[in-house]
């Protein structure tokens, strides 16, 4: 359609979405000469980040709501049908119809291997088509999992709008970009919400050929596009809602300094989300990268998980610590994978443990208090409680640790601590069971408990026994 009468749908759109929903019928009388219906629809749906516009199951098209997003989130039990599909069709286009078996096969369980190896050593990595998809066959699921419960914290504390513009840097594979199509707009089955969201993705490998099919599997009300630039070289214009970091400042060579010029195309009220694998090396990088941009740079401030309860004070233990949910059924191209190796677990990847950050430019946090000696004594003078019972306020930090059932066991923070520090639950009782009852991240006020010295674990123990009590802070 020239550009003259794109112009007019555009006009006509603009005067109806006050009045009426848009039909694609009716703005094709506005435009001189008529248009076709489906070339009117077609103009709509590439301006709706533009204009705003919500398309409907009925073809008409309505104003984004004016609103905080309304999570429908009930978990992630599986890796959704209709990607796991769609990516074993790309298997299957790349490799074959057998492309488990046989010599294929071996060659992708052999990347695979690798890719562990690499990742355990911080290799670099090089993402030729096969090794991205050797990572999608074993990480697509855990990554899907991971940024949708990550999202979560967001949105259920009402950060997340129903119109959001969002940058996925490093989007890889396209784990993150599917978990935010469903979390936002509902995934394959889910009610169709009244909401939009712009998507742009930076990915310089050929991981993006395979994202770009993903894509292709999401709603008319997500709106993408793929920038085949570095981190480091891109250039973001206007600003996100919501920057995503999924699992890729272990990859770059000064994340800290690649981050901090992301903050600049933040929007105000927005969030830079942090997600990375919950293994030390990548856990303890996202740790460094979220302290450097805090605490070193002062360019932002952490909404959760991870407190700052102690005015200018900051953390300078190693920060290991990362959240867990209920595994999620490996999907068929991970059972087919599996079926023809000598080690299928190898290639089953189900567990969902992560580490997160949320960063905010606008000074916001999601526990917002400050602590004093009268309150509580600070985590980083617990060498001059040994052996003595104190009150602490900490954010639970970890989910249970232990090896054993006798003694759960917890790692906590209050944001001052230079050393590590475990919650020990000894005896349980109706005073203390809070401990363990609490969510990851949540702040607890820990009563009269005894702090110890583990020489073995070079951390200090807070024991929580029968007379110690642990209430909300």
């Amino acid at each position: 359609m020239p550009g003259s009468e794109r112009q007019q749908v555009v006009d006509a759109a603009k005067y109806l979405r006050s009045i009426r929903p848009i039909d694609p019928e009716e703005v094709a009388t506005y435009v001189e000469g008529g248009a076709h219906p489906g070339v009117v629809a077609r103009i709509l749906r590439e301006a709706a980040p533009d204009l705003d516009l919500v398309e409907r199951a009925d073809g008409t098209f309505t104003p984004v709501p004016e609103e905080s997003l309304t999570p429908a989130f009930e978990g992630v039990g599986r890796f959704p049908e209709p990607y796991a599909a769609a990516f074993e069709d790309r298997l299957r286009a790349v490799y074959g119809p057998d492309w488990y078996a046989g010599d294929t096969g071996d060659a992708i369980r052999e990347r695979i291997r690798r890719l562990k190896t690499d990742y355990y050593w911080r290799n670099d990595v090089a993402y030729d088509e096969d090794v991205a998809m050797a990572y999608a066959c074993y990480h697509l699921p855990d990554a899907y999992a991971s940024v949708s419960y990550a999202l979560d914290e967001l949105g259920r504390d009402g950060l997340l709008e129903s119109r959001l513009r969002v940058l996925d840097v490093g989007a890889g594979v396209g784990g993150p970009a599917l978990a935010t199509n469903d979390y936002v707009l509902g995934g394959p089955g889910d009610p169709e919400r009244d909401a939009l969201v712009e998507y742009h993705a930076v990915e310089p490998s050929e991981a993006a050929a395979v994202l770009d099919d993903l894509l292709a599997e999401t709603g008319p009300n997500f709106h993408p596009e793929i920038h085949r630039e570095t981190a480091e070289a891109f250039e973001p214009t206007g600003e996100y809602d919501l920057i995503l970091f999924a699992s890729v400042w272990n990859e770059l060579d000064a994340p800290a300094e690649t981050a901090a010029r992301y903050l600049d195309a933040l929007a105000t009220d927005g969030t830079l989300l942090g997600v990375a694998p919950a293994d030390k090396e990548t856990s303890t990088g996202l740790r460094a990268v979220e302290r450097a941009l805090a605490d070193e740079r002062e360019a932002a401030t952490i909404y959760a998980p991870m407190p700052r309860f102690w005015a200018d004070r900051s953390p300078s233990d190693r920060g290991w610590s990362f959240d867990e949910r209920p595994d999620v059924e490996a999907p068929p191209f991970q059972e087919r994978l599996a079926s023809d190796a000598e080690d299928p677990g190898a290639y089953r990847r189900t567990a969902v443990r992560y580490s997160w950050t949320a960063l905010r430019v606008d000074g916001r946090r999601r526990f917002d208090f400050s602590l004093s000696r009268s309150a509580a004594a600070p985590l980083a003078e617990s060498d001059r409680h040994v052996t003595e019972r104190v009150d602490h306020v900490v954010a639970k930090a970890s989910h249970d640790l232990s090896e054993d059932d006798n003694h759960p066991l917890y790692k906590v923070s209050d944001g001052s601590e230079a050393t590590e520090h475990y919650a020990v639950l000894v005896e349980q009782t109706a005073l203390n069971r809070l401990l363990a009852d609490a969510g990851y991240g949540d702040p607890l006020r820990v009563e009269n408990a005894l702090v110890l010295w583990n020489d073995d674990e070079g951390a200090y123990n807070i024991v929580v026994d029968a007379d110690a009590v642990v209430d909300p802070a």
